[in-house]
């Protein structure tokens, strides 16, 4: 997921979405990492009193591979540690290919979600470079002029056909004042009118989904903790059409959905799109 700004809900996006695809689709190896520095991969994801030793996204940028670094997290989610300090990483990054590399070379076989930093300096190329598919979380006006920003470095690279718009923080109730418009409606209007593919799943701001990101100290997923809001429907939406979206030729039409509930449950034990970065790495496997 990639974004220039930081109030668009990009983490938790992020985070939950790996959740709900690994939780609908249970063959489908998930691996997230994040080039941020707040350590809330290994929050979420990292089993309590669970050392993680001393590898992180650092040293596997230096040894050119993921692949010692995977942690299984909770939920069955796959992480490698973030970097407590990125200045290092952004030194190493200055060829915008070198994520990509790196992941050709981890050879994970499933989908991998990178959740980038809100800004578009070398680590966020580097990701918008690597990634099959990116997720671009607009909440309002100002998000999508930054989004504008993270398109025209797709167009740089003849690459904004990679790119999906996701509208986030949706508040149904604030209109236009001038023409009573809902703003969620004139938003998707306005990325429509230029010419940026937008998901049709959305996602509603919810007190109670915020919340769950300070109630223990460690984030907590929505598919645990907050079954009975419309982001639990929605994000179940948004995995089912982003797997869709990456799904190969001759792919199923629909994921299959668990056998012991019409709702997705989570694998393992019981956890942000600034905007998504999605890479499915050997899909045709």
């Amino acid at each position: 997921m990639s974004s220039n700004n930081a109030a668009v809900g990009q983490t938790t996006v992020a985070t939950n979405l790996a959740i709900y695809l690994r939780a609908l689709h249970e063959d489908l190896p998930i691996l997230i990492l994040s080039l941020d520095d707040q350590g809330v991969i290994e929050r979420m994801f990292g089993f309590e009193g669970e050392p993680i030793g001393e590898g992180n996204l650092k040293h596997g940028w230096a040894e050119r591979s993921f692949e010692r670094l995977i942690h299984m997290g909770q939920y069955g989610v796959h992480y490698v540690p973030s970097a407590p300090d990125t200045a290092l990483l952004k030194a190493r990054a200055e060829d915008p290919q070198t994520l990509h590399r790196i992941l050709e070379h981890t050879e994970w076989p499933g989908l991998v979600i990178v959740d980038t930093k809100s800004d578009l300096e070398a680590l966020t190329r580097n990701a918008l470079h690597a990634a099959d598919r990116v997720i671009v979380p607009v909440a309002d006006w100002t998000s999508l002029e930054e989004a504008g920003k993270v398109f025209s470095i797709l167009a740089s690279i003849g690459q904004t056909s990679r790119a999906r718009v996701l509208l986030t923080l949706v508040d149904r109730r604030t209109h236009i004042e001038t023409t009573g418009e809902e703003l969620s409606s004139r938003l998707r209007s306005e990325i429509l009118g230029r010419g940026w593919a937008i998901y049709e799943a959305s996602l509603s701001r919810s007190p109670r989904v915020e919340a769950l990101n300070s109630e223990s100290g460690r984030p907590l997923s929505v598919l645990h903790h907050a079954r009975g809001t419309s982001v639990h429907r929605e994000l179940r939406a948004l995995a089912e059409e982003v797997a869709l979206d990456l799904a190969p030729p001759g792919a199923p039409a629909r994921l299959p959905v668990t056998a012991q509930s019409r709702e997705p449950v989570g694998i393992g034990s019981a956890s942000g799109l600034k905007a998504a970065l999605l890479r499915g790495l050997g899909r045709a496997r």
